[in-house]
């Protein structure tokens, strides 16, 4: 018996809803679970050789929530400080909607990070300008708000700028990095201060906010590619580099398609040296 047109369509249909839906259970149940340590080579113009090989282990936009359990949180700090990182940067995000109640949970789940040189942390849209900074630095880590620091590693002074998530005019962040003479590491929670931080000549920029697009549909790629000068991975921008990790948590939907998180761990290099 020959199939008609109309059957043909509606088995069709049923096998793209199918899919679409066993797809989204995956994203759901398995993959926004499915956390991994991503490692990446980050060219630095006018690095030190002494600074070349510095290992930073960057965990962002970890969302704690409802829908973002504690054992996810655990995993990534586990897995963070099983890379012996000689720092730690946290890149904002740490709750959703700036939600209170999570904010000192997430805060002493974190708390047991642990790196040689330090760990530093930036605010994302997502935090307040109070609650959230102060449980950070509860448990003895740098919070830079609009801020600079700078240490010594190795003999050689290395800056690190951590800029909030709303200051975005290149006076505003160039107001940070005044007087900055040693290579400057910019932790920025958007991606998108790559275009000041190249004007600014800054030579590294760690990033999330992105969460590499969250959902990656097959042939057509992540859906909020065409927002950001790089979702995920490594970006260059005349002598700017920059490095943006998937993170950790989820929002709006708790699911995640051919994007699973990660704990990124980013090796800085002397650009003659890759």
């Amino acid at each position: 018996m020959a199939l008609t047109r109309r059957a043909v369509m509606k088995g069709a249909v049923a096998t793209a809803i199918g899919a679409v839906a066993g797809a989204a259970a995956y994203g759901t149940g398995y993959e926004r679970h499915h956390l991994g340590l991503t490692s990446a080579d980050l060219p630095v113009s006018g690095l030190a050789p002494a600074l070349d090989g510095l290992r930073i282990a960057l965990i962002t936009d970890i969302h704690h929530s409802a829908l973002v359990p504690a054992d996810d949180v655990t995993r990534a700090v586990e897995l963070a400080n099983s890379t012996h990182p000689d720092l730690i940067v946290l890149g904002g995000d740490y709750v959703t909607f700036g939600d209170r109640d999570y904010v000192g949970p997430v805060a002493e789940l974190l708390a047991p990070l642990r790196a040689r040189d330090g760990v530093f942390a930036i605010l994302g849209n997502h935090d307040d300008d109070r609650d959230m900074p102060a449980a950070l630095a509860r448990k003895g880590f740098t919070v830079l708000k609009d801020q600079r620091t700078r240490i010594v590693i190795r003999g050689e002074r290395l800056e690190i700028a951590g800029v909030r998530f709303w200051t975005r005019r290149i006076t505003d962040i160039a107001r940070v990095l005044r007087k900055a003479t040693d290579t400057t590491i910019l932790l920025a929670h958007d991606p998108r201060r790559l275009t000041e931080a190249a004007a600014l000549d800054v030579p590294v920029v760690l990033s999330g906010h992105t969460h590499g697009g969250q959902v990656v549909v097959p042939g057509v790629g992540p859906v909020f590619k065409r927002y950001f000068p790089v979702l995920e991975g490594v970006g260059i921008q005349e002598n700017t580099s920059l490095f943006v990790s998937r993170g950790i948590g989820t929002i709006y939907v708790p699911v995640r398609i051919n994007c699973p998180p990660e704990v990124a761990l980013v090796t800085l290099r002397r650009k003659s040296e890759i």
